[in-house]
Order: C-alpha cells, then sequence, then structure tokens
C-alpha cells in the first residue's frame, strides 16, 4: 500500500515537473521569437510592402499604389543616390584596408604579452565603447576651423566637416579611430585561440614570424576573416550617426542610410521613397550575409 501511494506522488511530482518544464521552454523560444517577429520581421516586411506606395505618414487611406515608381525615381531623377553608392563603397574600401590592416597589427603586438599590453588594450579599446555621434565632437577638437589642432597646428583655415571636398575623409579617420579597437579585439581573441603547437612546428621548420603568420596563423584563423569582412560591410553600409550629426547627410557626406532617414522623418516625410531606400540597402546587406552564411555552413559540413 505504501509503495502504491509512494508510485502515485512520484508520478504527480513528475507530471508537475513535466508541465514547468513545457511552461519554461515555450517560454524560452516563444519569447524571444515574438520579439524578433515583432521588431526585426514585421518592420521588414512593411518596409518592403510600403515602397511601393506612395504615402506621407499620417493616414493609411492616403497610402497609394505606384508599383516600381519610387526605385525608378530612385536610380534615375533622384541626385543624392549614386553619389550616396559611391560614399558607401568608399567607406567600405577605407574601412576594409586601414582600420582592418591597423587592428591586426596592433592585434599581433599586443598578443605577445608585451610589458603594459593590457593597458594598450584598454586603451585602443575605448574609442569603441563610444557612440559615434559622441566620437563626432570628440574630433571636432581637432577638425574646428577656429579652435581645432590640425588648423593651429599647421596655421590653416580649412573647414574640415564643411568642406564637401574634404569631409568625408575627415569623417573616415574619425570613423578608422573608433574602428581600429573594434577590430583589434576580434583578432587578439582570434590569436588566443590558435594551437601553440602550429607556432613551435613552424618555428622547427626555420620559419621566421612574419611567414608564421601568414602561412600559418593567418589561414587558421579563416572564420575571423570572414566575420571581419562581414563586419566591415555592414558598417559600411549602416554608417549614419557620424555622418547625421555633422550635416545630416548632405554636402558631400550623402549615405544610403541618411537618406533613408531624410524621406522618413526628414521635411519630406516620403514614407515610400525612404522605404524603398532601406529596402535597397537591406538586400545590399542580405547579399553579403548570404554569402558569410554559405561559408560557415561550408566549413561545419567539412
Amino acid at each position: 500500500m505504501a509503495t502504491r501511494t509512494a508510485r502515485r506522488q512520484s508520478r504527480r511530482v513528475e507530471k508537475k515537473r513535466g508541465a514547468r518544464d513545457r511552461l519554461v521552454i515555450s517560454l524560452m523560444i516563444g519569447v524571444p521569437t515574438i520579439l524578433v517577429v515583432w521588431l526585426v520581421w514585421l518592420p521588414a516586411v512593411a518596409s518592403v510592402a510600403l515602397s511601393f506606395t506612395k504615402w506621407n505618414g499620417f493616414k493609411f487611406s492616403s497610402i497609394q499604389w505606384v508599383g516600381t515608381k519610387n526605385y525608378v525615381d530612385i536610380a534615375t531623377i533622384y541626385p543624392p543616390f549614386w553619389p550616396a553608392i559611391q560614399h558607401n563603397l568608399i567607406w567600405l574600401v577605407f574601412l576594409f584596408v586601414l582600420p582592418t590592416i591597423l587592428g591586426v597589427v596592433l592585434a599581433v603586438v599586443l598578443d605577445r604579452e608585451m610589458w603594459g599590453s593590457r593597458f594598450y588594450q584598454t586603451a585602443f579599446y575605448l574609442p569603441v565603447v563610444l557612440s559615434l555621434a559622441l566620437v563626432g565632437f570628440i574630433w571636432q577638437l581637432f577638425y574646428s576651423t577656429d579652435q581645432g589642432l590640425i588648423n593651429e597646428l599647421f596655421k590653416g583655415n580649412v573647414d574640415w566637416y564643411g568642406d564637401p571636398d574634404v569631409n568625408l575623409w575627415a569623417v573616415l579617420v574619425a570613423t578608422a579611430w573608433r574602428h581600429t579597437g573594434y577590430i583589434m579585439l576580434i583578432y587578439l581573441a582570434g590569436l588566443k585561440g590558435v594551437d601553440g603547437s602550429l607556432r613551435e612546428a613552424a618555428a622547427v621548420d626555420g620559419a621566421n614570424e612574419v611567414k608564421t603568420f601568414f602561412n600559418v596563423i593567418f589561414p587558421v584563423m579563416r572564420p575571423i576573416n570572414m566575420i571581419v569582412l562581414v563586419i566591415v560591410v555592414i558598417e559600411s553600409l549602416r554608417a549614419f550617426d557620424l555622418v547625421w550629426i555633422i550635416n545630416k547627410g548632405r554636402n558631400g557626406l550623402e549615405l544610403i542610410s541618411a537618406l533613408v532617414s531624410q524621406n522618413v522623418i526628414g521635411e519630406a516625410t516620403r514614407y515610400g521613397f525612404g522605404s524603398a531606400l532601406a529596402v535597397i540597402m537591406m538586400v545590399i546587406s542580405s547579399v553579403f550575409i548570404t554569402i558569410y552564411l554559405r561559408i560557415v555552413f561550408r566549413e561545419d559540413r567539412r
């Protein structure tokens, strides 16, 4: 009799635990799914749908279907679009060449556990925790026309943020100051995970440090290289804060993200036109992300 009672109690406990586990699993899966659908997929689908319409953003009844007219107008009669594409490409190449290479060099140097390496890691990474808007204000101390450090040193009077011939490069230097520390940290983490026996084997074969890095270490970090490539592409496409805080993406600082904001929350309030620009930016980003995922999945299968 006691044994049967114990079994019944055990079954009740197991049922309660099973129900509680199912509830916990449902919440762990359901809540993130709802948030992703609500905050990511619904806005994305809405942007695609609005890109084929004309809407001022006030009344849903004023939405007019225009088909592909927004995309045609963007490519043919919207002057800032092609300069924005060019500037985004320049942004991509610049970030990939200067701050990425500099970040790799800093990671290799700091990986040697030199004296004060912790201090240097913190110092180089510190700009990463700052917003790009704050980075723009900090670099204003260098770029100011009247009291900027650069003009004071070289006795010049260059309007670094206002001159359309130089403001893009000035902004890119400020961006590189922040981006270099980010790349350095990623590669530094990758170098810490490289098997030390690879270095020893290369040293036994008579390879110097440069050959060891390019022929042994760098190929091993191929996943890190792909991550950095995707990060650089995404950073170049979503660059917004710095140019917006300077001149709202005008006068030589046209970027796709700034054009989206100008048409959606600017004076024009053309939600359909701005959504079409956002879809173009999303498609470009998706191409690189898809390539990255294919490479990652291919490596996992191997």
